[in-house]
């Protein structure tokens, strides 16, 4: 039976998360690491293995703690104020934190050339679309939504949105901006019957 770790391993998964997000893979060394997690080298590779090893969890865990538990949060509520929450949730993100989304950040460094965060990747860009597909659906099943266009091309509308809102407030960090892009978003929408009857606030920006 091994011995227990002297050390927790949580606390360092999120300082390692925390480096990786701040500097990217490329521009994080082993020893950054080892320096960001409190570790000596061969605590660090018991533990972890080796630096695409540690990556691949942080990337996992960001995804959990982030983007996959802003979903499930906004799955219970009405149809489009799950979508709208959601990209003003984004917005709001992107502007406190400028180190973006290491999930696109890793799609614009790593993807390309690595096979393993490319798979993880499409992976999360396929939750991605299904939970809007499925809001989308939703909503056409109860009248907020029209059905003229179809669920699944709205969708992959509404993750591109998410991917550019992360692109662009790297570089342009500004409020009006952004809103106006996610309120573009929504009014692509088609309105449903009840919407028609009493319409919504789509494009208020207005985020619980």
């Amino acid at each position: 039976m091994g011995r227990p770790r002297a050390f927790d391993e949580d606390v360092a998964l999120d300082a390692a998360v925390s480096r990786f997000w701040s500097h990217g893979y490329a521009g994080t060394t082993v020893r950054d690491l080892e320096a960001a997690m409190g570790l000596g080298s061969a605590s660090f590779y018991n533990a972890f293995g080796d630096k695409q090893a540690l990556f691949a969890r942080c990337l996992q865990r960001y995804l959990d703690g982030t983007m996959r538990a802003r979903m499930a949060d906004c799955e219970d509520r009405a149809p489009l104020d799950a979508i709208s929450d959601f990209l003003f949730g984004i917005v709001e993100r992107s502007l406190e934190d400028r180190r973006g989304c290491l999930l696109v950040n890793t799609a614009i460094e790593l993807a390309p050339h690595e096979a393993a965060f490319a798979g993880t990747v499409a992976q999360w860009l396929r939750e991605l679309e299904a939970f809007f597909a499925r809001c989308i659906r939703r909503g056409q099943a109860d009248g907020s939504i029209g059905p003229q266009r179809d669920a699944d091309d709205l969708a992959r509308l509404l993750v591109s949105t998410v991917l550019g809102l992360r692109v662009m407030a790297r570089g342009s960090p500004d409020r009006a901006l952004l809103e106006g892009v996610a309120r573009q978003a929504l009014s692509l929408l088609p309105p449903g019957a009840q919407d028609t009857c009493n319409p919504r606030s789509r494009s208020n920006g207005d985020t619980p």
